[in-house]
């Protein structure tokens, strides 16, 4: 058992290493121009904040390897020498939520100043506001776990008489008990009476977690529920949709000459709002207005990208247009990968948890099998799982906030991508983490039993008043399953028209006659 808890504790530090660096990398490459050699607080937190992102995705299939580290000792208090993975769910978590809620808006706040005020006035603005929306949230969470921080738990209260210790053992389908007069256990002639609610007052950290989990549980549904299927099919669907040949000059020319036009107007467009706001002219229209431009901005970049992989320049432009194809091929082949988990991740839901009792634990069985197969190995296919499902959340929170009016969405784009947009979107994860955590613990709770996540999630969160039905009743995981339906069959309808994430640029149409 030592050197299994050696070996555990030396692959979390390898992992963490390795996920800093990772952040590290896709903060050099995402951030935009204008952020280079600057804005180090806020890239600070957006690193520390995707590490915790990913670490608490990973921690569950860490806290499955560390019951396994005691699973095969001898003496009971073996489980008491291994990792404590409770104590690092309520820190990793209590730390997600503080992140959430106080470090990003501060650094958002700070970001986003007045660039001419000093640095002292801009800290001051910045804590200002933390300090309301910190005081807002510790009344309101101060208030509910006052009147409603209990858990409730069904009990069954048993009992039965005693009888003298058997000589001999005849116990059988037909004879249950001990005695010859008892057919049946008390556990199966107990009457509906007997069923009692046991209350007591859950801790603060659970509660925060809880509540936490909730509020992500409503983003996580939504997003979740449309990017798995968002997600495999956006790549097959680039993929079906990808520029089959070069295009010539003259429709080079003719396409860039008419996205110049539309810069132009984009620019005269900024300059008019730009007019306004120093006027004072910033109502409604001008609001609707702002957001308008920054749409068709968006769209012209899509558009450019386009252009510059239909016709690739330089001395390198054979090399370019091999890459291309080549990552296109790479997006067919994840995509149809993508599909296969998207499709076993519905079906686990279907059958192991909408009916009741399961058909069977599926994927539960699978992980099983494969840690037989070698210790590990059913570990990593789980943490897989779990972190496709975050990916599916990014997706979907993509796809959402750039189609749907009432949501806004800052865009991520590789070298492009302002911190205030950065920091946006690791709040999105980071809160959407939590319920993703929950909802595999749920998922896969006969993998993961006798967990110190089951213990935080299984049993506390769905006995908390007030919150226990919509767990108790599977609110989010039909929700799930009726989103990701319907974005599949929203993908159907499009295969044949235009592509609904792309939208309908004239550009777009210049790529599909070149389709064949």
């Amino acid at each position: 058992m030592g050197d299994f808890n050696l070996a555990l504790v030396i692959v979390a530090i390898v992992v963490c290493v390795l996920v800093f660096v990772f952040n590290v990398y896709l903060l050099v490459n995402y951030q935009h121009p204008d952020d280079a050699n600057q804005a180090y607080f806020p890239k600070f937190v957006v690193v520390l904040g995707l590490s915790v992102a990913a670490i608490s995705i990973l921690m569950l299939p860490a806290d499955v390897a560390n019951r396994q580290a005691c699973r095969h000792a001898i003496y009971n208090g073996a489980c008491s020498l291994t990792l404590p993975m409770k104590d690092l769910w309520l820190a990793i978590y209590i730390a997600d939520a503080v992140i959430v809620f106080f470090v990003i808006p501060f650094a958002m706040f700070y970001y986003e100043g007045d660039q001419d005020k000093s640095v002292g006035k801009r800290v001051k603005s910045a804590l200002f506001w933390v300090v309301i929306t910190g005081i807002v949230c510790a009344s309101v969470l101060g208030i509910l776990y006052a009147f409603i921080g209990k858990v409730d738990f069904t009990v069954r209260h048993l009992s039965s008489s005693t009888t003298s210790f058997p000589s001999s053992w005849s116990l059988s389908s037909g004879q249950q008990c001990i005695g010859s007069s008892s057919r049946q256990c008390s556990a199966y002639l107990a009457p509906v009476s007997a069923e009692k609610t046991w209350t007591m007052r859950a801790t603060f950290p659970e509660y925060v977690v809880a509540l936490a989990t909730v509020v992500g549980s409503v983003l996580f549904t939504i997003f979740g529920g449309v990017g798995i299927a968002c997600l495999p099919l956006g790549l097959i669907f680039s993929f079906i949709r990808r520029p089959k040949a070069v295009i010539t000059r003259s429709q080079y020319i003719k396409e860039a000459t008419e996205l110049g036009k539309k810069a132009r107007e984009l620019k005269k467009a900024a300059d008019a709002l730009h007019q306004e706001e120093r006027g004072g002219a910033k109502g409604r229209k001008w609001r609707k207005n702002v957001k308008a431009v920054e749409k068709e901005l968006l769209q012209l970049e899509e558009d450019v990208n386009l252009l510059e992989e239909m016709y690739p320049q330089g001395e390198k432009a054979e090399t370019t247009w091999a890459l291309t194809v080549l990552g296109y091929l790479a997006k067919l082949v994840l995509g149809v990968l993508g599909l296969i988990v998207s499709v076993a991740w519905v079906a686990h839901i279907v059958i192991y948890l909408l009916i009741n009792p399961p058909l069977s634990p599926f994927l539960n069985e699978v992980f099983i099998k494969l840690d037989d197969l070698w210790g590990l190995l059913g570990t990593v296919a789980f943490a897989f799982f779990c972190f496709y499902l975050l990916l599916a959340v990014i997706a979907g929170a993509m796809m959402l906030g750039l189609r749907l009016v009432f949501i806004t969405i800052h865009p991520m784009k590789w070298g492009a991508t302002l911190m205030n947009s950065f920091l946006f979107n690791v709040g999105l994860i980071l809160l959407c983490s939590i319920s993703v955590i929950q909802f595999c613990a749920t998922a896969f709770g006969y993998y993961a039993q006798a967990t110190a996540a089951q213990e935080i999630f299984g049993h506390t969160l769905e006995s908390l008043r007030g919150i226990k039905y919509l767990y108790k009743y599977n609110v989010f995981q039909i929700a799930f399953v009726a989103l990701a339906g319907l974005t599949f069959v929203y993908y159907a309808a499009f295969v044949r028209g235009k592509d609904p994430v792309a939208g309908s640029s004239f550009l777009a149409k210049i790529g599909s006659s070149k389709m064949g």
